[in-house]
């Protein structure tokens, strides 16, 4: 293995599956101590059928909510997390579509309404990148939708969902850490995870009155299909070496910290980001 291999490389069509990563990502968090602090919860998650948004469905049903995940494509992935989910004794419904779609958001906030009876928690977690050697070389089709499904689509599904959302509510919103440190081949990407932290402090501050909560986690290198689908065999492949901890996360490293702000530990906090993100200092 090279000095600087973390990974086998790999590389694999976008928008990536997860059963076909090597090797597969953790994300059940099988030493988590759930102690119920979502019980009797119901939450919207995007990107709910892989990565960072699989665990925190799974996170969030060992602690007694029942889910709802939005995802675009892979049904097989989105199969998975609802029987884990169900494994665990809540109930997961799940919606193919795209998120930047307001149609897609009016149907999974009106089912999972209907389904339900209520929403407490919105994790606004989908995401694309593209990476590009040359800005220059960013066509306008690219940056136009990655700013579509990051960030238009967290809008308007904040937007379909609030009317809904009582005292109590937490919103959470998946930034990055090219938000704070940018990244040279991921240009529109940081930029629109630059966007969120606005729109989260922004947000958090015209709901405080409500009693409604918003807050961001930013997450580091973390292994998710995102990853393989995007970068290069060899880029893969060293994917993680240069933070401190000089590896890639897990996801069952990342979601606890989707718990703690979707439940009352975190009653005092809102408009913060929390940095998941193998010990990279950002001072953000």
């Amino acid at each position: 293995m090279a000095e600087n291999q973390t990974l086998p490389p790999q590389q694999q069509p976008e928008p990536g599956k997860e059963g076909l990563m090597n090797p597969r990502p953790e994300y059940r968090g099988e030493d988590y101590q759930a102690a119920g602090k979502l019980a009797g919860k119901v939450a919207i998650i995007t990107g709910g059928d892989s990565g960072i948004g699989r665990s925190v469905a799974v996170l969030f049903a060992r602690e007694g909510a029942d889910v709802a995940i939005l995802y675009l494509d892979q049904h097989q992935d989105a199969e998975q997390t609802r029987k884990d989910v169900e494994q665990h004794g809540r109930r997961c419904l799940t919606f193919a579509g795209d998120v930047a779609d307001r149609d897609v958001c009016r149907k999974v906030v009106d089912e999972t309404l209907a389904q339900f009876g209520k929403l407490d928690i919105l994790v606004n977690n989908a995401a694309e990148q593209h990476p590009r050697e040359r800005f220059e070389d960013i066509p306008p089709e690219q940056w136009e939708k990655t700013f579509r499904t990051n960030v238009f689509g967290m809008f308007q599904l904040t937007q379909t969902a609030l009317p809904h959302l009582k005292e109590g509510a937490s919103i959470i919103n998946t930034t990055s850490v090219t938000a704070y440190k940018g990244n040279p081949m991921l240009i529109d990407y940081s930029s629109t995870k630059g966007a969120i932290v606005g729109f989260t402090r922004a947000l958090a501050m015209h709901l405080a009155e409500r009693g409604i909560r918003v807050n961001g986690v930013a997450p580091g290198p973390i292994w998710t299909p995102l990853i393989p689908s995007t970068f290069d065999a060899d880029k893969v492949a060293e994917f993680g070496a240069n933070v401190p901890m000089k590896r890639p996360g897990q996801p069952e490293e990342v979601a606890p910290a989707y718990v703690y702000l979707a439940s009352s530990d975190s009653s005092y906090v809102s408009g913060q980001v929390l940095h998941v993100n193998g010990g990279t200092v950002v001072n953000g």
